[in-house]
Parts: C-alpha cells; sequence; structure tokens
C-alpha cells in the first residue's frame, strides 16, 4: 500500500483562554543568559580532515572534501576513528548534564508500563495478543484457542530470541491458514535488511528454512505448504524479485513469480481480506500497479490495471467483488469497485465512495455489512462508516486536535469496527464501534504511570499565515494554566515530506517537556497531506522551499503570538524532516537557539546523483532528479550540505546510525565536519553516532529512551530550562 499520510488542525478560543492562566508552578525556568549553558567550555572539537574530491554532475562539478567519510562496507578505519572521536568529544561535552539525563531517563522510564498487554483479536480459532512482561525491552507474541481464558501459547519469545543483541527487530510476522506454522522476518543489526524464518507452532521447532536478504513482507498461501517473500537487491537494498518457496526446499529452488525492473518502485507481497487471493503491490512516489492470484495458485498473477504515470491504486477483495482506492480522475482518491471478472479494465470501475476536493481518502477496510474509511476531513485523521443499510456516519472524536485509525479487523463478517484513538492529551486508546447503532466501547486505554492526567494539559489547533498567504495548521499542548506571555521556551516539530502528515499523537516522553513549562508545536507544513493530495504537491519537487519557509513562518508567528520567548525555540526533525532541519539552520539561524536533526538527509544533490544508493531512484518523484539539469540547479539551491554558510549557527545536536540504510550515516557526519569548519560561533555542535543500530535508532522499548533523555538534556540546557 502505498505510504500512509497524516492530519491536522486550526484554533479554539476557549483552549487559548485556559492555557493563558499557567504561571509554571513547581517548574524551575530560567532565561539563557541569567543561567549559561553548564557544557564543559573550551573542549576542541574533532576536525575532519578535508580531501580534494570532485563530484560529477550535468552542471559542472563539484568539490567535496568530506566525500571520504563515505564507507559503503563501515569498516575503514579512519572513518571509525573519526566517528569514535566525535563519540569521545560528545561525551566530553555533556559529561556536566549527566545527573540531567539520568532524571529524565528515570521520568521516561517510569511512565513505561513495565508489563502490559495488547487487546487481543480473533483470526479463525484464535486470540492473537503480544505482552510486555517484567519491564522487558521486547514483548511476546502469544494466542490462546478458543477464548481469552484459555492456555496461553508463546509464538514468539522476543525477549529470549534478542538475547543479549545490540539490536533486534521483527517485522513483518504471518500465521499460516492452518493456524500451525508462523513466517516472521527479523533484523539483527537495523539495516532494515530481513532474514526470514518459519516455526512449527505445534511442535515449537523453528524449521531449517533460513532465507537472508529479504524485504518485510510475507504472504501464504492457501495449502500453508509455501509462501511469497521479496528478495531484495544487495546493492541498492530494494525488494527487486517475488519469489515462491516450498516449505522444506532449499532457498535456491523457489520460483521467480515476479521481478521489478523499474528502480524507482518499491515491492510488497499482501494477502486481500477475503483470504482468496494475494496481491504484488509495485509502487514509486507517485504511481502504482499491483496483480494478484488466487491463494491456491501463486504462480499465475493478474493485473489489476497496468501502471500509469501519476496514478496510485490499492486492490482488496471481498465475495463478489474488488474494491480499489485510487486517484484515477480523483487527486483526493475515490474508493470504486469491479467484478472478480473485470479485473484488468479500469473502464468496469464504478464508485462507492467518490472523489471529494475536501476529503482525502488515507486507507479503507472491505467488510461484507459495511466499509470503514481512513479519511481526512477537516484537518483532522478520522474515521466514517458506511454501512449497507442505514446513514453513514463518522466515528466520535472527543479533543479538539486528535488521530483515529484503524485497528485490527481480521474478521471481515462482523458488525463492530475496531479503531485505534489518542491525541496530545489522550494516550493511545482502543475501541470497538458499532457500525449500526453507532456505540462505541473503550477496550483499552495505555497506562501511563506516574498519575498523568489527560486533564492536566490542554491542546489546541489554529491556522497561521504563511509569507504566501497559505494557511499553514499548527498543533499546540501545553500545561493547564500557561501564561501566554512571551518568555516560555518553545519546542516545535515538523516532517513534511511523502505526504506523511504528523497527527497529533501521545508521547509519554514529552510530558517531561511540558512540566517544565516548555509549550510543544507540530507545524503542518506542506509537502504532508493533512489539507488533501494538493498539500502534498506543494511541498515536493520545485514547491519543496515550502516546507521549510512554513516552518520558520510558523516559529516567527508563535513568538508574535507570545507563546514564546526569542532566543528560546528549539527544532526538531529527522530524516526528511532533519533535511527540514539543515534547510532553517541555513535560512533562518537567528531564529532558533538549538537544533536537533535526526537522521538527516542533509546531502541531498550527492546521494541523488548516486544510483547505488538505497532509496535514491525510488525517490525522483519527490526530490527530482539531479541529472536534470533545472533539477539540479533547485536541489542544489536548497541542499543543506551545499549551503553551510561562513555565519554563526545555533546548537545543535545530530543523530545518526551507522547501519542507517535510509539515510547513509555519512551525511549527517559530512555535514558536521563542514559546519564545523565554517562556522563562525562558538555553539556546541554534537555528532552522536550510534554504532550498532541504524534509521529508527536503538531497538527495545527502553533502550530506545536512553538517546531521547540526552537529547533532551541537551536542548533543555540550552533553552535555560531548569531540572
Amino acid at each position: 500500500m502505498w505510504r500512509r499520510s497524516t492530519s491536522l488542525l486550526a484554533c479554539g478560543a476557549l483552549l487559548l483562554a485556559a492555557c493563558n492562566g499557567f504561571h509554571g508552578r513547581g517548574v524551575t525556568t530560567v532565561r539563557p543568559g541569567e543561567s549559561p549553558s553548564r557544557l564543559v567550555q573550551g573542549l576542541k572539537p574533532p576536525i575532519a580532515e578535508r580531501h580534494k574530491h570532485t563530484v560529477a554532475s550535468p552542471n559542472g562539478d563539484r568539490s567535496d572534501p568530506y566525500y571520504w567519510l563515505r564507507d559503503d562496507e563501515r569498516e575503514d578505519a579512519a572513518v571509525l576513528g573519526y566517528l569514535k572521536a566525535e563519540n569521545d568529544y560528545a561525551d566530553q561535552l555533556l559529561a556536566p548534564l549527566a545527573a540531567d539525563k539520568q532524571t529524565l531517563l528515570d521520568e521516561m522510564s517510569h511512565r513505561v508500563p513495565r508489563d502490559d498487554q495488547s487487546v487481543p483479536y480473533r483470526w479463525k480459532d484464535y486470540w492473537y495478543y503480544s505482552r510486555y512482561v517484567d519491564g522487558s525491552d521486547y514483548p511476546v507474541l502469544a494466542r490462546r484457542e478458543g477464548s481469552t481464558d484459555a492456555a496461553e501459547q508463546v509464538m514468539l519469545d522476543e525477549p529470549a530470541m534478542a538475547g543479549d543483541s545490540e539490536f533486534f527487530s521483527i517485522g513483518d510476522w504471518s500465521v499460516s491458514p492452518d493456524q500451525r506454522r508462523i513466517a516472521w522476518v527479523e533484523d539483527r543489526v537495523g539495516r532494515r535488511q530481513y532474514t526470514l524464518f518459519v516455526k512449527d507452532l505445534d511442535s515449537g521447532e523453528v524449521l531449517e528454512d533460513r532465507i537472508e536478504n529479504v524485504s518485510d513482507a510475507l504472504a501464504w498461501s492457501g495449502d500453508s505448504q509455501s509462501l511469497l517473500y521479496i528478495e531484495n537487491d544487495a546493492t541498492t537494498l530494494l525488494g527487486r524479485w517475488v519469489k515462491h518457496h516450498r516449505i522444506g526446499t532449499p532457498a535456491s529452488e523457489d520460483v521467480l513469480v515476479y521481478e521489478e525492473a523499474d528502480e524507482s518502485f518499491y515491492l510488497g507481497v499482501y494477502t486481500t481480506t477475503s483470504e482468496n487471493f494475494v496481491c504484488i503491490h509495485a509502487e514509486s512516489t507517485t504511481t502504482s500497479e499491483a496483480r494478484c492470484a488466487p491463494v491456491d495458485d501463486l504462480d499465475h498473477f493478474t493485473l489489476i490495471a497496468p501502471r500509469q504515470t501519476d496514478v496510485l491504486y490499492y486492490a482488496d477483495q471481498l465475495g463478489s467483488r474488488w474494491l480499489i482506492q485510487t486517484n484515477r480522475d480523483a487527486p483526493n482518491f475515490r474508493i470504486v469497485e469491479t467484478a472478480n471478472d473485470d479485473l484488468g479494465d479500469p473502464a468496469h470501475w464504478k464508485d462507492v465512495v467518490p472523489h471529494s476536493k475536501d476529503i482525502f481518502i488515507n486507507e479503507f477496510a472491505a467488510f461484507d455489512h459495511f466499509i470503514a474509511v481512513d479519511e481526512r476531513s477537516h484537518a483532522l485523521r478520522r474515521l466514517r462508516v458506511i454501512p449497507d443499510r442505514g446513514q453513514s456516519f463518522y466515528v466520535t472524536g472527543d479533543d479538539p486536535a486528535y488521530t483515529m485509525s484503524l485497528g485490527d479487523n481480521p474478521d471481515p463478517h462482523t458488525t463492530v469496527l475496531r479503531y485505534e484513538y489518542e491525541s496530545l492529551t489522550m494516550p493511545h486508546t482502543v475501541y470497538d464501534v458499532d457500525v449500526f447503532s453507532a456505540k462505541r466501547t473503550e477496550l483499552k486505554r495505555q497506562a501511563v504511570p506516574g498519575g498523568y492526567e489527560p486533564s492536566d494539559y490542554l491542546s489546541e489547533r489554529r491556522f497561521i499565515e504563511a509569507r504566501d498567504g497559505t494557511r499553514v495548521p499548527v498543533t499546540i499542548i501545553c500545561k493547564r494554566g500557561f501564561r501566554r506571555d512571551g518568555k516560555a521556551a518553545l519546542y516545535q516539530y515538523a516532517y513534511g515530506a511523502y505526504g506523511v502528515t504528523a497527527d497529533p499523537w501521545f508521547d509519554a516522553n514529552r510530558i517531561s517537556l511540558l512540566d517544565r513549562g516548555v509549550v510543544f508545536a507540530v507545524a503542518h507544513v506542506r509537502g504532508s497531506q493533512i489539507l488533501g493530495r494538493q498539500w502534498y504537491d506543494d511541498g515536493r519537487l520545485d514547491n519543496k522551499v515550502n516546507s521549510f519557509t512554513d516552518f520558520i513562518d510558523v516559529t516567527r508567528a508563535l513568538i508574535d503570538m507570545k507563546y514564546a520567548a526569542p532566543g528560546r525555540v528549539a527544532a526538531e526533525g529527522a530524516s526528511a524532516g532533519g533535511l527540514l532541519m539543515g534547510a532553517i539552520a541555513n535560512m533562518a539561524p537567528a531564529d532558533y537557539r538549538v537544533i536537533a536533526a535526526g537522521v538527516p538527509f542533509v546531502d541531498v544533490v550527492t546521494t541523488m546523483l548516486d544510483e547505488s544508493i538505497p532509496l535514491t531512484t525510488n525517490e525522483y518523484d519527490e526530490w527530482g532528479n539531479p541529472n536534470e539539469a533545472d533539477a539540479y540547479a533547485t536541489m542544489l539551491s536548497y541542499s543543506p550540505y551545499d549551503n553551510v554558510q561562513r555565519s554563526d549557527y545555533p546548537a545543535m545536536y545530530v543523530s545518526t546510525g551507522l547501519w542507517d540504510s535510509q539515510v547513509q550515516y555519512w551525511e549527517p557526519a559530512k555535514w558536521v565536519a563542514r559546519l564545523r569548519h565554517r562556522k563562525t560561533d562558538d555553539q556546541p555542535l554534537v555528532l552522536r553516532t550510534d554504532m550498532d543500530a541504524g534509521h529508527g535508532g536503538k531497538s527495545g522499548r527502553y533502550r530506545k529512551l536512553q538517546q531521547i533523555a540526552e537529547k533532551y538534556a541537551f536542548v533543555l540546557d540550552q533553552l535555560g530550562v531548569g531540572m
């Protein structure tokens, strides 16, 4: 399925008035200057050597003095030595904040329930769920036959499987139709290159079937004797080949079912809701194609519709019809149907949920008696239920800014929809809603140990006018009683790429900021799909700079509205949001006291010129193809690495992972090296490289908190916020 987008928000005068009363009770805050940073002064940071290196380009060659920091094998002694020197420098610089980091780590750790369990869902004969025990980093994946009170059968004991591994992650997992086997993929490096395993659930034996270098997608055959998986290209790490593996046979005998020749496409495999078909889905940023086969004949696939540039679609099958979500003749998507016998020809598609210029369809779920639509409307992500009798309705939301999403719904015969709900103030909650009475039942609200009360915090949504007159949604949360007097510290976050929207999500870690009087805001800059597909188009390719100026304009407006003091603003973004951080650091460095850039995509031009780097060819429709002169010039104009100036910069905390396959570690390493050479200030600049992780950082629910605590300690120190 294509990348899922996200949603958000506008304003509430009542909430604004309520926010205006907070005096910072129980919170110690100081201004920068009154209490200078406690970081070690006078340390000499590592200075990377500068080598002569030329990068060829269509608009002339470019000098890249830090290109030597690239090491595809992660084995070069000089490179690893430099990264270690940066880590050692960070340890020394941040040493005075050790107690702050520990305080934050303790707070965040105590908010994680030591024992926790997901809401069980029923599929065929079993109830499936996951649970954490005794403060473990990883869950146990289990099931019970017939009843939630029956004896437990552990399918995957992740704590035992992880052992003492520095990194461990299970990706896709799938139980066979006869429920006697489980297949899963796991990653022990952080590079998102998985190994496939199969386990006999009757005997508990892990079978000899072991396949390396696969993607995070699996689908079983109807007889439970074989499955489809995707083999990756060893160089680009992209899924290229869909293969059919029969259990108990060598991988060398697996049958090639499909090969994707276009390196701008990702591959996925999935089983339809009816469980009668398995589909292969190929997708680029703006184009997709699907082919499906009966589960009992996984060697012969039928094309749903041939790929057409700028047309996306996703197909599902239930009963006598196929349901297809598509943007063909519908920029914000529509849902159509076609008979089983009419596959391959869009001329037979008939609207089920027509296109709307005001409603963006994220995804849908098909059932015998209704369709559930996950959509964006009124700048919110919400769920619409369309029953086969009676009136359609929207599921109720309880906050001014919230997000809803489809939950675990494996039974298409049900008349109850399971969904998930959260907001900036409300922890993740699971509900069931009856599709004919609209009555909802709360099944579980995520516990937050330590006495958290949602009513102690207030969220609001506003629209802020950007420099070109566009109104940009912003979501804000503060501690109840916050006084909007222009003295507070602000922590502003954004992403803004690929159509992905940072919905108003709950984050227990954020409480450590809010309780110290910090205001947290999410700027929903162009490049997401919060306001429909046009909002995405207005923040990519030649329009990418809109994402950056939107973020800056939101910051300035929030200061003008006295949410924060000038000089007390922190900005954070990661991955493509890290590109955003690099851009604003060059464009408006004086607007930010401190910037946190996680796994930042900052070397845009050099990366996009190199087709051997993972994700490059897939993303020409997002950033542009720099082999074309105009696209090259546009990308070069904002690429953070290429635009580092001889000027003052904010304090920065830059983080990366050595094994990152999405944004190679050398991008932030080169960026920091160039900043150290060119910047004219003495503000602290930290490069923290996790030598045992990739794009998502550390694995494990507690281990992840270590870097968050260090980042928060650094940011709060720079903002003049005391512990």
